[in-house]
């Protein structure tokens, strides 16, 4: 299984990031959504909301932030990869250092759900998880999560 190549652009996969905690993780992931300050804003907002409800880390050192955004037309995705793992306050006590973030229209609930279960079916592979911690360019990175 593989993600769809629309959520993804090379733009938004950063590689190696040196972030310390939860919150700086969640702050890049916004800079990487958006160039736009009040945007930015908006996205680790709605981010640090859904947070709060409940980690989104899955185990693994995989985390899956997610939040519905108003402003937004098409679902997008981001990738990081933490140079160290860094506390994600998940269920099983994990540090994560793999991150994919999902950004979906405010009323795409069903494709939603759908993109949230595909992307933790893939991360349930050890190979790719293995494969994504060791690629070199955001490019490799991408070929892994789309297969194109």
């Amino acid at each position: 299984m593989s993600l769809p190549a629309s959520l993804f652009h090379p733009h938004r996969v950063l590689l190696d990031a040196d972030v310390s905690s939860k919150k700086r993780l969640l702050e890049a992931l916004a800079k990487l959504f958006s160039d736009d300050e009040s945007e930015q804003n908006e996205i680790f907002e709605k981010l640090l909301e859904r947070e709060r409800l409940g980690s989104t880390g899955l185990g693994y050192s995989v985390a899956l932030p997610h939040a519905r955004i108003e402003f937004l037309a098409q679902p997008r995705a981001a990738f990081i990869r933490l140079a160290e793992a860094v506390d994600f306050d998940s269920p099983e006590g994990d540090r994560v250092k793999l991150v994919v973030a999902l950004l979906v229209p405010q009323e795409a609930t069903d494709e939603h759900l759908q993109l949230l279960a595909g992307i933790a079916t893939i991360f349930n592979q050890e190979s790719l998880r293995q494969e994504l911690s060791s690629a070199e360019t955001p490019e490799a990175i991408l070929q892994l999560l789309t297969g194109q």
